[in-house]
């Protein structure tokens, strides 16, 4: 099967999107950046290559006949198990690394205490990954994020006066870097037979056999990937020629069109600018504004206001969203932010007041930028990484609705992924063309 990647190398995320011949969409992949956008693509290209088997195994089971709840629920615990084989690969390598930073001569100052903690703190990780679990509250797709999050509340409980939370965490942050930049087997061929056999007891011999027959044909299928499109705020870093490069308005436009087909105006907030693009109904750019200079009001902005908060990211929205009051942000500049954010604490005013505040001063510049390009026209859809963030969506709606009334807002689930799937119609096309 001839497959076309589309890499969107964001200042925060890269993103990859595995298309078909046809523009049907194979798989999606994500990971953090790093300042080696090599190694951010590739992570980013073997995670949509395993979500295009899993679409290729949807498709086998489909040949075998298999599409009730019956299947559908094996797919989602095989996906559950493959995932946790994943993690745990990773955990591994990161006690492995943590264990030889305690031991090293640069904290040698906490004797024979610290490497016994940190061990102790990674077998409780792996104990609690390894238990089937139950998704509550918001979580983060990043193995980092889960990592720092179990990790941090374990130091927190061995932390003593001999060896005091700093230390821990001093291991922990000197070795994610070192797990995050390596590639490991994570592939679906490596580590589906495991998946799997974890996956069948309980099921009747025919239906093993179809499983066994589906898993087999998405892991033998060949994937011939034609042609890669980069994009995003790294693409000049890749070692793509010039005609494999295209800019983020270009591919979030066409994105956004292939999403949603009667878009006609485009917000993207990513990690690091804020783009306002119109688009006319085949998703050509007619016009655009995009922030200017730095990445105020943008992701990197809630993520140092995450760090200033000891929270993820991915908790700002849904506690911004118990907000009772706004308060009035005066600067969305990052490098105030932190003082900004402590003074009003200080005051005694509400974290979830405070951040529905900061919210609505990002959504406040991105109007601006819409009003320039041209206004918000019906339809209207926002992409980017915060379009998943709750109340950066509530801001914007009431400020759409306040500035140009009532308006079809589309949002996708995907829309992270939006320039990566414009980079990847992008290959596609350029190859039809080359044939035709």
């Amino acid at each position: 099967m001839k497959a076309f990647l589309g890499i969107d190398l964001g200042s925060t995320t890269t993103k990859a999107v595995m298309m078909d011949e046809a523009g049907a969409i194979l798989g999606r992949g994500i990971t953090n950046s790093r300042s080696n956008y090599h190694l951010a693509a590739d992570i980013a290209r073997d995670e949509a290559r395993v979500d295009a088997r899993f679409t290729l195994l949807d498709r086998a089971l489909e040949r075998e006949g298999e599409t009730g709840d019956e299947a559908v629920q094996f797919r989602k615990r095989l996906l559950h198990r493959f995932r946790k084989v994943q993690r745990l690969v990773q955990l591994a390598s990161l006690r492995e690394e943590a264990v030889k930073e305690a031991a090293s001569a640069r904290l040698s100052q906490y004797g024979d205490g610290l490497v016994p903690k940190v061990r102790e703190i990674f077998e409780a990780m792996e104990r609690d990954w390894r238990r089937p679990k139950l998704s509550v509250g918001p979580s983060s797709d990043f193995f980092r994020d889960q990592a720092a999050g179990d990790y941090g509340r374990l130091a927190e409980k061995h932390a003593d006066r001999a060896v005091p939370f700093d230390a821990l965490m001093s291991v922990f942050d000197k070795v994610i870097i070192v797990v995050e930049n390596a590639r490991m087997d994570l592939t679906f061929e490596g580590n589906i037979r495991v998946a799997l056999a974890e996956c069948l007891g309980g099921e009747t011999p025919e239906r093993r056999a179809k499983y066994e027959a589906a898993v087999a044909q998405a892991a033998d299928a060949p994937l011939d990937l034609v042609r890669t499109i980069g994009t995003g705020y790294g693409r000049q870093t890749l070692p793509f020629a010039k005609d494999d490069i295209r800019s983020e308005i270009l591919c979030h436009g066409l994105g956004a069109h292939l999403a949603f087909p009667r878009t006609a105006t485009v917000l993207d907030i990513g990690g690091q600018d804020t783009k306002a693009i119109q688009v006319d109904d085949r998703g050509i750019v007619t016009s655009f504004q995009m922030n200017d200079r730095c990445a105020a009001g943008c992701g990197r902005y809630l993520g140092y206001i995450a760090d200033e908060m000891n929270m993820g990211v991915h908790e700002l929205g849904p506690l911004a969203l118990e907000s009772t009051r706004h308060v009035k942000i005066n600067s969305t500049c990052t490098v105030f932010a932190g003082a900004e954010l402590r003074d009003r604490l200080t005051m005694g005013q509400r974290r979830e007041d405070i951040l529905a505040g900061l919210h609505r001063a990002i959504i406040l510049r991105a109007m601006a930028l819409l009003a320039r390009s041209g206004g918000i026209a019906d339809e209207f859809t926002f992409t980017g990484g915060v379009a998943n963030n709750p109340a950066a969506v509530k801001a914007l709606r009431q400020l759409v609705v306040e500035n140009y009334g009532e308006r079809t807002l589309n949002i996708s689930p995907s829309s992270i992924y939006t320039g990566a799937h414009g980079a990847a119609e992008f290959a596609r096309r350029a190859t039809q063309d080359v044939e035709a």
